[in-house]
């Protein structure tokens, strides 16, 4: 293959393709832009230079945009925001103004307006469901709280978004057309997703275990191995080169930060993993205004999320889960299925079993919220040849979008409160 198909193969797949993909892109890309813009034109929440993170709901704006994030968990995001915030400055003329946050907001925009393509895509092309399920299942991944807070916040997150479910359309396509995952797509993957999360590394590969018969013949599995190696290599090396080979910072780092993140606890631990894990990615909760200050004698207020006081809500995860767990049990033979799940069970272990961030879970969403729709799409799949079934899914669906809907608009009312008396 040239380099021009190779070229015009990688824009199909990144970008919108058809006119209803197109469609779709525009659409969102308007209204999350109006969101966005109106809250970087009005107010300071998206960069305040003297608020290095936990402005709203912990998410560390300042601190990513300038630095990056810490290089144990972020270990090449440096040069991402490098760039990103050079880029911004080219229009601000190099001031931390309104437009600079503009420009950070639309940026924060076009990476979730297309993760949501990438999603249709998907869902149109690897499940092959009909237009109007398809629909039906990005808007109500549209209302969630992770799309509707990733849509204008510049945060490692929301670009994590956009790659890891670009890699995850990709590596479908491959391996439904019984085709392997190119070293080069490994290698760019490993670097940009491992790269702005370090955890999200291990999901590069998982694809590839599911390449067509891998374990049945030696010459595939040393290719696989050989493309594996080179992938971890290629990071390593440039892992190192960011912290000037100087590997002890990242053990005492990383301890020292999973002991941070993983000993919180302002709630039980069955209610934090139900409200903020499971729950809080999609239904907002109630919020609570806690005194902050940045260490240099600057206070300020910082918003975050309570446990669910409605019952309502709690039934709301519940169904939601349940339909995932019908999904990956109906669906158990499928290794597109399997591809995705066993990647979520990476997030279940990290922030449930191992506590890591489970406190503030509700912000990692950009890791794994995406599979609710997929295993939503698949179980679709699955019914596709009972109308009966479908129309109970399609039912059930656009019950909990509406309630998804008037939940998470009376909470960005909330949110617009709290931005109209702290941060105009």
């Amino acid at each position: 293959m040239s380099i021009s198909s190779k070229l015009y193969s990688f824009f199909k797949i990144v970008f919108p393709s058809t006119y209803i993909e197109f469609g779709v892109f525009l659409f969102f890309l308007c209204v999350y832009g109006i969101l966005g813009s109106y809250i970087a034109v009005n107010y300071t929440v998206i960069f305040d230079d003297r608020i290095p993170w936990d402005a709203y709901f912990s998410f560390d704006n300042r601190s990513i945009v300038m630095t990056g994030g810490s290089f144990e968990r972020h270990p090449l995001s440096y040069y991402f925001f490098n760039w990103l915030r050079e880029f911004a400055f080219l229009f601000s003329d190099g001031k931390k103004n309104d437009v600079f946050r503009l420009v950070l907001a639309w940026t924060s925009n076009l990476m979730v307006s297309l993760s949501i393509v990438q999603i249709f895509k998907y869902l149109k092309n690897i499940i092959q469901l009909p237009l109007f399920i398809g629909l039906l299942l990005v808007v109500f991944f549209s209302l969630f709280s992770t799309a509707i807070l990733l849509s204008f916040t510049p945060e490692n997150f929301t670009y994590t978004l956009f790659l890891l479910m670009l890699f995850n359309y990709y590596a479908a396509v491959r391996i439904k057309n019984d085709k392997k995952i190119s070293a080069l797509a490994l290698v760019a993957g490993g670097i940009t997703i491992g790269g702005l999360t370090i955890t999200n590394l291990v999901k590069v590969f998982i694809p590839v275990f599911f390449e067509k018969n891998l374990f049945k013949n030696w010459k595939k599995l040393l290719d696989a191995f050989t493309r594996g190696l080179l992938t971890v290599i290629c990071f390593v090396l440039l892992y190192l080169n960011r912290i000037e080979f100087k590997y002890q910072n990242i053990f005492s780092k990383t301890s020292s930060q999973y002991e941070k993140f993983s000993n919180a606890e302002p709630a039980s631990i069955w209610d934090m993993v139900v409200s903020f894990f499971f729950g809080g990615n999609m239904l907002f909760s109630s919020f609570i205004i806690r005194d902050k200050h940045n260490m240099k004698g600057f206070h300020y207020k910082g918003l975050f999320m309570d446990v669910y006081s409605s019952p309502v809500s709690y039934l709301f995860v519940f169904v939601v889960v349940g339909l995932l767990v019908w999904s990956y049990c109906k669906n158990f033979k499928n290794k597109l299925v399997q591809i995705i799940a066993i990647s979520f069970i990476l997030d279940i272990i990290i922030h449930c079993f191992m506590r890591f961030g489970l406190h503030t879970s509700y912000i990692y969403g950009g890791h794994f919220v995406f599979v609710y729709i997929l295993l939503l799409g698949w179980l679709f799949y699955a019914y596709k040849s009972s109308p009966k079934m479908l129309s109970f899914l399609s039912t059930i669906l656009c019950v909990l979008l509406i309630y998804l809907g008037y939940n998470n608009y009376l909470r960005m009312a909330e949110f617009f409160n709290f931005l109209n008396t702290f941060y105009q």
